[in-house]
């Protein structure tokens, strides 16, 4: 292990694609937060319009839209966290970029260096043609 491998805190390991047995399970589970979503949402609009329409000031209207209001709530703060968690999972860590970045610099260096040695292999037949082409042309001279 290099020093600068040694000296820098551990890197989390690049997460593996996917598989589809994951990709279904987390669609499974933004299924179910957002069926808890539209669950608690349902009960809030019938309490509303009792509040509205009863204009009473019984406390058992409000406490209903209460809770329903929080039901909702806790469902779309759920909902939201589990969107956030997707987000950090699809984020590629530094490391990956620099991994990926590398690679791609990797590749590029090697297109180069076999376009390198294709251009030097063309010279080299160039170099060889003018050789013999002065070599006959110094043979038809030393006749002359």
């Amino acid at each position: 292990m290099t020093e600068a491998q040694q000296d820098s805190p551990s890197l989390p390991r690049p997460l593996p694609p996917p598989t589809p047995s994951q990709q279904h399970k987390q669609r499974e589970e933004m299924l179910a937060c957002v069926s808890a979503l539209e669950a608690a949402l349902l009960p809030c609009l019938p309490a509303r319009e009792l509040q509205a329409v009863d204009r009473s000031a019984h406390s058992s209207h409000q406490i209903d839209v209460e809770r329903h209001a929080r039901d909702f709530m806790e469902a779309a703060k759920k909902l939201q966290l589990y969107f956030i968690s997707l987000q950090h999972e699809d984020r590629p860590t530094k490391e990956e970029m620099l991994r990926k970045e590398i690679s791609a610099m990797e590749d590029e260096l090697k297109a180069k260096f076999e376009l390198i040695e294709r251009h030097e292999k063309l010279i080299e037949a160039w170099r060889k043609a003018i050789t013999e082409q002065l070599d006959k042309h110094n043979a038809e001279l030393q006749r002359v």
